[in-house]
């Protein structure tokens, strides 16, 4: 290959290389579709076992920097060794706010703060003696990092903490406050 046309190639490589990073920016209109394999740990007594499960969102950015999330589990499983057991659902809405959004980086770390809607199944707690109440919200935060692998494709890593008290049916409640690692893929549209 000559000389000129290896510089041309690599001209050509190398402008391709710098449209491609501009076009990975996260911004203004953005929509975007996320699907996670996630772990949820929690706090309440009775040491509880709980199961890998998945994690899918969809989410819009209004603005450079700011994001709207809704997201939502498959039902998680928790099974205490003291006997205790129950279903959860978790439902999530969020603002999140991406500090390099409408920059060209390919790394995206963002911070969120919302509400989860909790419904719960199939409890049975305290030897059988009370149950959750069905449905609850509580206030959950999230921090989280996409790497951009192509315009539309990126890794995703989150972890996303709930506080959530739990009522029983019959007065009382208990600290559930699940504590939830994911990772997996994001779309943008």
């Amino acid at each position: 290959m000559t000389l000129n046309k290896l510089f041309a190639a690599s001209v050509l490589v190398g402008t391709s290389v710098f449209a491609a990073q501009s076009a990975m920016a996260y911004g203004q209109g953005d929509v975007y579709a996320r699907a996670d394999v996630v772990k949820s740990d929690i706090t309440a007594s009775g040491g509880f076992n709980d199961e890998n499960t998945w994690n899918g969102a969809i989410g819009v950015m209004p603005f450079d920097k700011l994001g709207v999330e809704l997201s939502g589990s498959n039902s998680n499983d928790y099974d205490g060794n003291n006997g205790d057991s129950f279903k959860m659902k978790q439902y999530n809405i969020m603002a999140q706010y991406y500090p390099l959004g409408g920059t060209d980086s390919r790394v995206q770390p963002y911070a969120g703060l919302g509400a989860s809607y909790v419904t719960f199944n199939d409890s049975s707690l305290n030897g059988g003696a009370d149950t959750f109440e069905k449905r609850q919200w509580a206030p959950t935060a999230q921090v989280g990092t996409d790497l951009l692998i192509t315009d539309n494709w990126a890794l995703n890593g989150f972890v996303q903490y709930t506080d959530l008290k739990a009522d029983y049916t019959d007065g009382g409640d208990r600290d559930i406050d699940p504590l939830t690692v994911g990772g997996g893929v994001s779309f943008r549209f």
